[in-house]
């Protein structure tokens, strides 16, 4: 099974709303998903993303979206050092 990381749209007619969610390559973009790793609102740039999920789907083979990659990378700089 090919794992991808991708955004699940939600929300009403012009309010878009993404869920995070690692899902078979396979299934519909809004359909059935393995897990729910964050979500993003475009309206108001909010993303909350569960960057230890995220790196786990990635080391297992997940491949991310173009969008979300890009998203994850600002999160991964966002993040304070530990």
């Amino acid at each position: 099974m090919a794992v991808a990381i991708r955004m699940a749209r939600g929300g009403s007619k012009k309010r878009p709303f993404y869920r995070i969610v690692a899902t078979n390559s396979r299934s519909p973009r809004d359909g059935r998903f393995i897990e729910q790793i964050g979500h993003y609102n475009p309206s108001n740039k909010a993303l909350e993303l569960n960057i230890e999920r995220y790196d786990y789907w990635l080391s297992v083979g997940g491949q991310p979206s173009a969008t979300l990659h890009r998203l994850a990378k600002t999160a991964k700089r966002d993040v304070p050092a530990a």
